[in-house]
């Protein structure tokens, strides 16, 4: 029998990946995966990329990539410059590269319950323990045994949708700060936006701190270009740098010209209001047709911004068994305990508002509620 090693015996498979393969069978309706809406990808008329960019390249990325992303970066109060950006084969790789750099079997971090589930799919397979942040006081029960990172996502968390406050990401940074702590920001939904939100990166406050701030591309341009990017500060970023150059050498070069041209586009601005238009009609229709089919079986809060609506059902309800019942029917949901850092069950689910159209998502909705009466 082969000898692998001792951390290849805690792989899981992604719950989300598996849900996408089931996602594909013809006539199902799925509110369970991230998926942006496909009328949102740039549809840019390029030209021919210049031939020199199918030869190997930088591992930080292309530098005018990495110039035009720092600006924007700054712009946000975040205190970088281009030769501390790094493009990446899209922002999972960010936290793969931060789970090597930082966790050890046994290693805490901190972590948000609920919380982006491949975080803590990576998390875990580097062996990581968690402990559940405090969004009114961060720091509290770190005493002399702090962890290592803090992971979170303040704007437009995935799954709850929450947006932290202005306070609440001063005192996050803070605690960081106070505790020799490495804040580690996701930060993927930010242009998402439909509602008046504090979106100021909480790494903004981390001047003096270490920090790692990332992004994607994926939800304002396309998925399958597969780039994200990432800054931290200078005594992290270097070994970032090097991490990445054993796991890929560089990210697609292809790639980062047409991300380019996006960004350099005049009329990037107004295209990114269409797109936060259309994700706010949709927003608004599937919270009507919540309350129409849901409304006595489930509460939520309407997210300001982001993919995701947040769902908690009757205390008892047996998701997994709702699960089961709605593929059967043509519908797929998330269930809320795959988010939970600590485990267990959980009367939550998690439904994505932006890939189904309206008369989709009308049935599916209806469908759920079906069972949840039954």
């Amino acid at each position: 029998m082969a000898r692998l090693s001792v951390r290849s015996s805690d792989i899981r498979p992604s719950p989300v990946r598996d849900m996408l393969n089931v996602s594909q069978r013809p006539g199902m309706i799925s509110f369970a995966g991230g998926l942006p809406s496909p009328e949102t990808f740039a549809g840019l008329d390029l030209p021919p990329p210049p031939r020199d960019l199918l030869q190997y390249g930088p591992t930080e990325g292309e530098p005018a990539l990495r110039a035009r992303i720092a600006r924007d970066l700054a712009a946000l109060g975040l205190d970088t410059e281009a030769d501390r950006v790094m493009v990446l084969s899209g922002s999972q790789q960010g936290i793969d590269l931060a789970a090597k750099l930082v966790v050890d079997a046994g290693t805490t971090l901190a972590v948000e319950s609920p919380a982006y589930l491949a975080a803590l799919q990576v998390f875990r397979f580097y062996g990581a323990r968690f402990g559940i942040i405090d969004r009114s006081s961060p720091g509290a029960g770190w005493g002399e045994a702090p962890p290592s990172m803090a992971y979170v996502i303040p704007t437009f968390q995935n799954p709850s949708g929450h947006c932290w406050t202005a306070d609440e990401r001063a005192a996050m940074a803070a605690a960081c700060r106070a505790s020799d702590v490495i804040l580690f920001e996701d930060d993927p939904y930010r242009d998402l936006v439909y509602e008046p939100c504090e979106r100021r990166p909480a790494c903004a406050g981390m001047t003096g701190g270490s920090w790692i701030y990332q992004g994607s591309f994926s939800k304002t341009v396309a998925p399958g270009l597969r780039l994200g990017y990432l800054t931290a500060s200078p005594d992290l970023f270097p070994l970032l740098v090097q991490l990445k150059q054993a796991a890929d050498l560089h990210t697609n070069r292809l790639s980062q010209w047409m991300v380019l041209q996006y960004l350099n586009d005049p009329g990037r601005a107004e295209r990114m209001d269409q797109v936060a238009a259309l994700y706010r009609r949709k927003r608004d229709a599937f919270a009507d047709a919540l309350t129409r089919h849901l409304g006595n079986n489930a509460s939520w809060s309407l997210p300001p911004g982001g993919l995701f609506f947040w769902l908690t059902l009757a205390e008892g309800t047996d998701v997994e068994r709702l699960l089961k019942r709605s593929v059967e029917r043509g519908v797929l949901f998330t269930p809320g305990s795959h988010f939970l850092a600590e485990g267990g069950a959980s009367p939550t689910i998690r439904l994505n508002f932006s890939l189904a159209d309206p008369e989709a998502a009308e049935r599916g909705l209806a469908i759920l509620a079906e069972l949840l009466d039954d």
